[in-house]
This record gives structure tokens, C-alpha cells and sequence, in this order.
């Protein structure tokens, strides 16, 4: 997971490349929504170690303190604050240049994304209706599930409060390339780090559109290894959702709700 939340990090930076430089004075303010949970964690401590942060505000509905005072123990320059509860979000927002969203609740077994709309949907709107007011210059890189969903109710709000910018937002599914070559690299043996399937799409079941003719190093696959590929690409998250058996539990983690595959 560290390699995943790694690389979603690095397409975040990469995508604002106009904004951040590395020969540029650190001056970026970063805000985790939901930053207290099993990806909020992992992702909180790959930010701190980065060298275009200069500040890292880590927002959830409790514990963000304790992960906040953890994490400025890291040496690096970024400073970590933590918030907690909606008195706190408006300033943990203030000045933010990104803003990543990984709260929510996390699938069972059984479940689909979908399932989980019902509830993350509301997440995903008080908080895109906060970050809009705040920060509504900020990138907005959304990971709460149902992705294919919460980033057009974001969208929305952004629309009615009138400062929605195409460019800044942002459906962060950078996971599933990096499932897509890692089960290609598994298969043809090619090197893993240097395997490259491009993913279209969204981020549910048959929107996830892998495009293994373009896969580079070049690759021949049969029919039958296609249609397989296909569909354990389209179906990783639910493969990592059943073999967890509804567990979420990392080392450290606090027992709430969060977002997960």
C-alpha cells in the first residue's frame, strides 16, 4: 500500500507541476482529510518526507492530534498540525494549496462501491463545501469511495459556489495501474519497476479500463491471458477486501471508519 499512496503522491505533485518546482522555495500547504485512518496514516507520513511541504494540516473526526504530534517527529522540514471536528476544519483549510480526501467508511466483504454511497457521499460534500470556501484555489484529489461518484458531487458544489476549476479536480485512482503492472510483471516477467500499463476509466468494476495493447515493454498476450488480466485488474479491490475479511487494522491505527480500496 506504501508504494501505492507513494506513487498517488508523486501524480499529485507531478499534476500541479505549474504550482511546485523542486528548485522552488517550499512554500505548499498540504490538508489530509481524513487523515487519522488506514490510508490517511501512510499517506500523513509520506507527505511529511517530502521536500515541496511546508506545512501538513491533518484533519479527521478525532485522534488527528496524536498522529500530528507522531509524524513532526520525522526529520523533515514540513510542520504537522492536527484538527479535529468541524470547528477545526475552516483553519485547517486556510491557505491550503492541495487538498487530499481519503475519509470515509471502507467496504466489507460482499459490499461493492457503490454500497458505500449512502454514507460517503454526505462526507464528500460538507467537506467539498468547506474546501471550496476555504481554499477554493486548492488542488482537490478525492480517494472516498465511490470515487466515480464523489468526484462529481464535488464537483457540483465547487459548480454552485461558483469557483470550480476542471484542472484542480482530481479522482485519485493512481492504484490501479499500479495493480495493472504489477500483475503484468507477474505474469510475463518483465521488471516490475519498469512496467507501464496505462488504466482509463473510472475506479469501479467495468469502468477500470486497463490498455494492455499499449503496455510497455511490449507485451504479447494471448485472448484468454487478456480477459483474465482484464478482470483481476477490474476486481483487485474486491480481492484485497476478501482476503482483509472486513479487517482494516493497521500497526498504529485507530479503530474508526476510513477509506480502503
Amino acid at each position: 500500500m506504501a508504494n501505492i499512496v507513494r506513487r498517488a503522491t508523486c501524480q499529485f505533485f507531478n499534476v500541479g507541476s505549474r504550482n511546485f518546482s523542486v528548485s522552488a522555495p517550499r512554500h505548499a500547504k498540504v490538508s489530509v482529510l481524513g487523515a487519522a485512518g488506514g490510508i490517511g496514516q501512510p499517506l500523513s507520513l509520506l507527505l511529511k518526507q517530502s521536500t515541496l511541504i511546508s506545512e501538513l494540516a491533518l484533519y479527521d473526526v478525532a485522534n488527528t492530534v496524536g498522529v500530528a504530534c507522531d509524524l513532526s517527529h520525522i526529520e523533515s522540514a514540513a510542520q504537522v498540525k492536527g484538527y479535529v471536528g468541524d470547528s477545526q476544519l475552516e483553519e485547517c483549510l486556510q491557505g491550503s494549496k492541495i487538498v487530499v480526501m481519503p475519509a470515509g467508511v471502507p467496504r466489507k466483504p460482499g459490499m461493492t462501491r457503490d454500497d458505500l454511497f449512502n454514507i460517503n457521499a454526505g462526507i464528500a460534500m460538507s467537506l467539498a463545501e468547506a474546501a471550496s470556501k476555504a481554499c477554493p484555489d486548492a488542488m482537490l484529489c478525492i480517494i472516498s469511495n465511490p470515487v466515480n461518484s464523489t468526484v462529481p458531487i464535488a464537483a457540483e458544489v465547487y459548480k454552485k459556489n461558483g469557483v470550480f476549476d476542471p484542472r484542480k479536480l482530481f479522482g485519485v485512482t493512481t492504484l490501479d495501474i499500479v495493480r495493472a503492472n504489477t500483475f503484468i510483471s507477474e505474469l510475463k516477467g518483465t521488471p516490475v519497476t519498469q512496467t507501464q500499463c496505462p488504466v482509463i476509466g473510472g475506479h469501479a468494476g467495468v469502468t477500470i479500463l486497463p490498455l494492455l495493447s499499449q503496455v510497455e515493454p511490449s507485451c504479447e498476450f494471448t485472448d484468454e491471458e487478456r480477459a483474465a488480466l482484464t478482470v483481476r485488474i477490474q476486481n483487485a479491490g474486491t480481492e484485497v477486501v476478501d482476503a482483509k475479511a472486513g479487517g482494516r487494522k493497521l500497526v498504529g491505527q485507530v479503530p474508526r471508519p476510513v477509506w480502503t480500496h
